[in-house]
């Protein structure tokens, strides 16, 4: 979004536009590596075998990346993560897609909202949790 959202455009119960992110073994070992996140089950098949798992599975810090970057796709390039609270469920493995939906829970007067977001994949939810942004008070120039 080259714009950012306002507050004011933002209602309780606004659903998110739907991302769905196609997951390559490159997009998992890459996110792992940028992380600095050298345990070999984030990039070695046989150590995920090892440890019971099909193939390399997606660490927690490249979620917890693309969480952010779902929210702030939505709401541009003016607002500003507070924080970012999530849990994990299933692993992301290659040759699914996570399905990223989301919605606005809370909106407070301070141009805080809290957005509630959940990552779903052929097992189910691989991540759930919320994300508090400020968006800007202003009105659009």
């Amino acid at each position: 979004m080259s714009t950012s959202l306002c507050h004011s455009d933002v209602s309780i119960g606004d659903e998110l536009p739907a991302l769905d992110v196609p997951l390559t073994t490159a997009i998992i070992v890459g996110g792992a590596l940028a992380s600095r996140d050298f345990t070999p089950v984030h990039h070695d098949r046989s150590a995920a075998n090892a440890q019971g798992m099909g193939d390399v599975f997606m660490n927690i810090l490249t979620t917890n990346g693309y969480v952010g970057r779902y929210v702030t796709d939505w709401a541009g390039i003016d607002a500003r993560i507070q924080g970012v609270a999530i849990k994990l469920g299933a692993p992301n493995l290659p040759g699914d897609t996570m399905k990223m939906r989301g919605k606005v829970l809370e909106k407070a007067d301070d141009g805080t909202v809290v957005v509630e977001v959940v990552g779903k994949n052929s097992w189910g939810n691989h991540v759930e949790g919320t994300v508090r942004v400020t968006l800007p008070t202003g009105a659009r120039e």
